[in-house]
């Protein structure tokens, strides 16, 4: 069946070209309608600034990034090498390889642990790693190759989206145009795109390794699978989706998915490490993952760890690909470069634009996880942390990979453990993927607009209070100061009260914000992307008010780049009732918050 056309537009807030329909498929809208010149700050691809970056080695200095966070990096890497509070039982890896970037500039690249440690592991429920001799173990290395597991997915969907760029696919066609017998099992409807987004209602996996004799048996049973759900009605992550998607773009092309992604991909951006089925002679520079028995495998190592993706041949849409820190670095700064990399193109910056899209914006209230552009995750601060923004966007790999790139810092970092060597019994690793984000999101400063600011302490599940006595109750006064917010949306925010009986009961403060041309009001809360500027904020004060007070609420995971106020006064008709910077800071009660000066 021929292609459909390939490009329409769709309103972004600026007007850019997607590639999508006008009108979404149901559950993948294209993008929310723009926001009210009134509203709190919001942030589209359209405002991303590509640049022409090239890698090379340089210090966090010369970047604008704070030295400490940085070098913090390999330490905090290294904690997660035993046993800790938030991780117990086993260690979250054996080994590990950070990359950091900002602005083209590799800031960090080290490595911790093993690459190889285990030989087999003992019988459950202990699941004891029974080590390998000292003289056989292999330490982890910079340039250590790593089963990438679900990051392959990246890999397919840029595939996909070269494709659509040809005119050889259409986002919004049924699967069943190109691959016909997909239609099978209520799936007719399912399109390309709800594929992409996860949304096409195909289950999340099925054994295809343990239930099919052969690898053709086993790519004819996933593309039969039957829906779970109506098309485009629910978010479910499946790996089943992605398989098929990898077929698609085999049947489309005539060629096979392991040279689509090499000639399109890996050759051209020089990811001379990157690639399916690694040879032999790259063992011992590949990290070992999982010791399954169960498949007749004994410790898996220098083959794909994925059971469906190893029984497939080694190459599918959803797992597969092996790959080192660095060839990733090109390839997360190919895509902040809009898609090319030394004069080398991959997509088109539109098409990069396109693929940050939240295409699952209706689905959030029901599947709050479900923020996805086109292959990429956006905005998941469970991981991302204080990269986050609703342009953020990434993807984890379940063997102990993630990368996360922040379009609006020009910043990256890729973390590439081996968290399931032996076991994947022995736990995640995502409280190390939470701190490589962290402590690059810490290390660019939030600058005070006086000598110093306050900052609500960094920590999961706190209620951190600043309370500001007045020096007399007011008579119909206005408290002003300044406010820096970023948090987890829904989960974590930031709240300003008054109290009018000496701080034993609270109201919330109706607030004022204002910065630049953008004026919004707000009942007193704020979550979310705060758009990483400082708010001139205004509140006019209850009559015989005699305390202010900023609050910050946190959960027990994830977090963003924090809450920061500076900059406080208030004043009534009789003059100063508190004059932060004329010696009224001393007055202020911080339970959780800590002066902060850079």
């Amino acid at each position: 069946m021929s292609p459909r056309p390939l490009l329409r537009t769709v309103s972004l807030g600026l007007t850019v070209a997607l590639l999508g329909a006008a009108t979404p498929a149901a559950g993948a809208p294209a993008a929310a309608p723009p926001p009210a010149a009134s509203g709190p700050p919001a942030v589209t691809p359209a405002d991303i600034q590509f640049r022409a970056d090239t890698l090379r080695r340089g210090s966090a200095r010369e970047v604008g990034l704070l030295p400490d966070h940085v070098d913090r990096l390999p330490a905090d890497l290294a904690a997660y090498l035993q046993p800790t509070p938030d991780h117990p039982g086993y260690p979250a890896y054996t080994g590990a390889v950070v990359l950091a970037a900002k602005d083209g500039v590799i800031v960090q690249h080290a490595a911790v642990g093993a690459a190889v440690k285990y030989a087999a592991v003992g019988p459950p429920p202990e699941l004891v790693g029974v080590e390998l001799p000292a003289d056989q173990q292999i330490p982890m290395r910079p340039d250590t190759i790593f089963d990438m597991a679900s990051v392959s997915k990246l890999f397919t969907t840029i595939v996909t989206m070269q494709q659509v760029e040809r005119g050889r696919v259409d986002l919004d066609a049924p699967v069943a145009s190109y691959v016909p017998e997909f239609a099978a099992g209520g799936k007719a409807a399912v399109t390309v795109r709800m594929l992409l987004t996860h949304t096409s209602g195909l289950p999340a996996f099925t054994a295809l390794w343990s239930r099919y004799p052969t690898p053709a048996e086993r790519f004819a049973a996933a593309l039969a699978t039957p829906l779970t759900a109506p098309p485009g009605t629910r978010y479910v992550y499946s790996d089943i989706g992605l398989i098929a998607l990898g077929v698609l773009l085999e049947r489309v092309t005539g060629r096979p998915l392991a040279e689509l992604v090499r000639d399109g991909v890996t050759a051209p951006l020089g990811m001379t490490d990157t690639g399916y089925n690694p040879g032999p002679e790259r063992r011992s520079r590949i990290a070992a993952t999982e010791y399954q028995p169960y498949a007749g495998r004994g410790m898996v190592w220098g083959e794909v760890h994925d059971e469906n993706a190893w029984s497939l041949g080694g190459v599918a849409g959803h797992a597969g690909i092996f790959s080192t820190a660095a060839d990733l670095a090109v390839l997360c700064q190919a895509l902040l470069n809009g898609g090319h990399y030394r004069g080398q193109r991959i997509l088109r910056d539109d098409t990069v634009r396109a693929m940050l899209v939240n295409y699952n914006a209706s689905l959030e209230s029901t599947y709050p996880e479900s923020d996805r552009g086109l292959g990429f995750e956006l905005n998941k601060h469970w991981y991302m942390m204080g990269l986050s923004s609703p342009v953020a966007f990434g993807h984890t790999g379940f063997t102990g990979t993630s990368i996360v790139i922040d379009p609006l810092s020009h910043s990256f970092v890729i973390l590439l453990s081996n968290r399931v060597h032996p076991d994947r019994g022995w736990g995640s690793n995502n409280v190390a993927r939470r701190v490589v984000a962290r402590d690059l999101a810490e290390a660019m400063p939030v600058r005070p607009r006086s000598r110093e600011a306050w900052r609500a302490d960094p920590r999961d599940l706190a209620t951190s209070t600043l309370t500001a006595p007045l020096r007399r109750a007011a008579q119909s006064g206005t408290a002003s100061f300044l406010l820096w917010y970023d948090t987890e949306p829904r989960y974590d925010n930031a709240r300003f009260e008054v109290s009018t009986d000496g701080g034993h009961t609270w109201a919330p403060g109706r607030m004022l914000l204002h910065q630049g041309h953008r004026r919004w009001t707000s009942d007193g809360t704020v979550t979310g992307y705060g758009g990483r500027v400082w708010w001139q904020v205004t509140v006019e004060l209850p009559d015989q008010a005699t305390h202010l007070r900023w609050i910050s609420t946190t959960d027990g995971s994830g977090q963003g780049r924090g809450v920061y106020v500076d900059q406080i006064t208030a004043t009534d008709r009789d003059g100063v009732l508190f004059q932060g910077e004329g010696g009224d800071d001393s007055r202020l009660i911080a339970d959780g918050w800590s002066p902060a000066r850079d």
